[in-house]
């Protein structure tokens, strides 16, 4: 989460606040602010929301049809791409029922239990898709250059294991995180000034200490965002390397094109993640929080899907299968 933020909240809460603590009433449910601030855009952002969430589930729902469905597709990179597919899902899911109920209502209410489960499932498919796209990287390095070992290096068992690997790590690390916010107390206000459950605006609304809640989510930026980025730097480096060695322009062209789609994915989900979470103090604000939100919630998993068939033809020509009248 914000790193700067974040920083903020390792500073305990004074005790005067604890002593208090006792007197107030503890929270059973937050109102999401959503876009109130902005009302005559009210009907314009739900349609623009309602399309972002159908072409995004659309899409997704696609690519698994496809890649479940034709064999010339169980391949490491269609399968990662599948799993990134199942994230996107989640991710859209968790986030737009709550932000278009918001839009159709200017604010809405969210009971304590929802607040936590939707917390849960966005942290677990965002982290996920962080630690997807470096193993994703990795696969592009083994076939581009390793490509006589390949077979080897990333067998069906291995992938098997680094994909359960994500999917259980992410979930015990997300788990930790629900359980530390489950152990706070929120006495009021009650007013989360984003359109979904997120950490940082979360803990500032906690009237209880949030240091260990901000130790862990510093650690777990560092891991996630930090060091997950240079691995994936450094894929590509050795990739990019490869490819230049290569003396037939054939040859480069096919191996650019293997990894192209792949690459602008991770350009676009880094920037959105850098923007929303990596910025200095005096620049948080509620409205770029919500930006940010938007572009790493319910743009990228929409643009997603749409990168990876319009650039590939092998997805293409499977989802003709499926669907015979889409001939173009």
């Amino acid at each position: 989460m914000n790193l700067w933020v974040e920083i903020l909240q390792i500073v305990p809460k004074t005790p005067l606040s604890l002593r208090t603590m006792s007197n107030q009433t503890q929270v059973t449910e937050f109102i999401l602010q959503s876009f109130s601030e902005h009302p005559e855009y009210r009907v314009l952002l739900f349609g623009c929301f309602l399309s972002l969430y159908s072409v995004a589930l659309t899409g997704n729902v696609l690519i698994i049809l496809a890649i479940t469905f034709n064999l010339g597709l169980h391949t490491p990179m269609y399968f990662f791409l599948l799993n990134l597919a199942t994230m996107d899902i989640i991710c859209t899911s968790t986030i737009m029922p709550k932000a278009l109920e918001g839009l159709e209502s200017e604010e809405s209410s969210i009971s304590y239990g929802g607040c936590m489960t939707q917390l849960y499932f966005l942290t677990w498919s965002a982290s996920s898709e962080l630690l997807l796209l470096t193993i994703m990287a990795y696969d592009r390095y083994a076939a581009i250059c390793h490509p006589l070992h390949y077979s080897t290096m990333m067998s069906k068992a291995f992938c098997s294991i680094l994909a359960a690997g994500v999917w259980g790590l992410c979930a015990f690390n997300t788990a930790i995180h629900t359980a530390l916010m489950l152990h706070l107390n929120f006495c009021g206000p009650n007013v989360i000034t984003h359109f979904f459950c997120e950490i940082p605006p979360l803990l500032l609304l906690s009237c209880s200490s949030t240091y260990v809640n901000s130790v862990m989510i510093v650690l777990a930026d560092a891991f996630y965002g930090i060091l997950n980025f240079l691995m994936t730097i450094v894929s590509y480096g050795l990739i990019i390397s490869s490819i230049l060695k290569m003396r037939s322009k054939e040859g480069k062209k096919k191996a650019f094109s293997t990894c192209s789609s792949h690459l602008i994915v991770v350009c676009m989900y880094y920037t959105d993640v850098f923007y929303a979470y990596i910025s200095p103090v005096s620049s948080y604000s509620a409205k770029k929080s919500k930006l940010a939100g938007v572009l790493y919630t319910m743009l990228s998993p929409t643009l997603n899907p749409l990168i990876y068939t319009l650039r590939n033809k092998e997805v293409k020509a499977a989802l003709r299968k499926i669907f015979p009248f889409c001939r173009n």
